[in-house]
């Protein structure tokens, strides 16, 4: 059985119950900051957001603005615009940063591996032929060759022109 260690979250799970409020709410709520808060795309009842920590570059996360945890107690609508978003992340993705598969996902609950259990996210991971390596098991670290910054603006660039194509 092979592993996937992740060390690198480890900065984000040790500040996860000192945080004084939800990561995924904070952060839509000044438009003003959404480049400061990776926000990416900003729909009727749910947004894309850059993940912080991530397992690869260009994770994406995909949230409602809802403050929620339980799926199965999500509206419809707002179920949908997900799914949307996640397609939409997806087209951008493969505009900008040119993955050759994705994994997608959501983690319920904390054995399910949820660093954040309380506000429902979709995970959008590109991955790469090849992408796994060496340095996460031996060296304990996790490299994401490109600046935050730099995949912010490469990636909003693409949705918005993927978007105006639909």
């Amino acid at each position: 059985m092979e592993r996937l260690y992740s060390p690198w979250r480890s900065q984000y799970i040790e500040t996860y119950d000192k945080m004084e409020e939800c990561f995924l709410c904070s952060a839509t709520k000044n438009p003003d900051e959404d480049e400061k808060r990776l926000v990416l795309y900003r729909g009727e009842n749910a947004f894309i957001i850059m993940n912080l920590y991530p397992y690869n570059a260009g994770h994406l996360m995909v949230a409602p603005y809802q403050h929620i945890g339980d799926y199965t107690e999500v509206d419809d609508k707002v179920l949908c615009e997900i799914s949307k978003l996640t397609k939409l992340g997806i087209k951008a993705l493969r505009k900008s940063l040119k993955p050759d598969g994705f994994n997608l996902g959501y983690n319920l609950g904390r054995v399910a591996g949820a660093g954040l259990e309380s506000h429902l996210h979709n995970h959008i991971v590109p991955r790469w032929n090849g992408d796994t390596n060496f340095m996460p098991v031996i060296g304990q670290v996790k490299v994401i060759s490109q600046d935050l910054k730099e995949l912010y603006d490469k990636i909003k660039k693409a949705i918005h022109e993927v978007k105006d194509v639909e």
